[in-house]
């Protein structure tokens, strides 16, 4: 919850069961944190991926809902560019945000940190470790749930940011959001469509 560039309340919670369950008592923990009621919300930011596939149509359908509901603006935030900015690099460091995408895989994009904040290079990717490794360049700050996964790979020239304490932030989408929002990116909120960056399993051609 961001109130003039400022976090009033969020709540961070690694969730491995149902988001289905756990999220509309987030929301509701959210708001009685920060003192305020659904009616005062005035508009709405959603992280829109790369990630779980379940995950973010849980979160994206949610968001929908509050904001037809409430007739309220929407707007998604990229997710690796909001873990881009708690990466705690220095001006002039490369920014590596990567989460794990199973399959051996992971999804990925380079940002130069600067004093105004991080700067997108590349767009989303979905590449094996082994790939991404081959584009990092010292000095660079690797951040992501990727540095459990494939740290081993991945660190050559590169800090590794611990995914407990360097993870993505409901006060950074939120503080984001309002920025695009403020800029007149908010959606239709029936038109915001997660970004898969790969197609789902189900939509993958079957190898012979």
């Amino acid at each position: 919850m961001v109130r003039d560039g400022r976090v009033l309340a969020e709540r961070n919670y690694r969730e491995s069961r149902s988001h289905t369950a756990s999220l509309p008592g987030l929301v509701s923990q959210v708001l009685a944190d920060a003192g305020l009621g659904i009616d005062e919300v005035e508009a709405l930011a959603v992280s829109i991926g790369p990630g779980s596939f379940t995950g973010l149509r849980i979160g994206l359908s949610l968001a929908k809902g509050i904001a037809l509901a409430g007739a309220l603006p929407l707007v998604g935030v990229p997710t690796l560019e909001a873990l881009a900015w708690v990466a705690d690099a220095a001006p002039g460091e490369t920014i590596c945000a990567a989460l794990d995408a199973r399959k051996h895989e992971v999804y990925a994009a380079l940002f130069s940190a600067t004093v105004a904040g991080p700067r997108r290079l590349t767009p989303d990717l979905a590449l094996a470790p082994e790939a991404l490794a081959g584009r990092l360049e010292a000095p660079c700050v690797l951040v992501g749930d990727a540095v459990e996964v494939y740290g081993d790979i991945l660190a050559g020239g590169t800090v590794l940011r611990p995914f407990a304490t360097h993870h993505p932030r409901g006060g950074v989408i939120a503080r984001l959001g309002a920025e695009r929002i403020a800029a007149g990116q908010a959606t239709n909120p029936g038109a915001l469509e997660p970004v898969y960056v790969r197609p789902p399993d189900a939509e993958r051609p079957r190898s012979r």
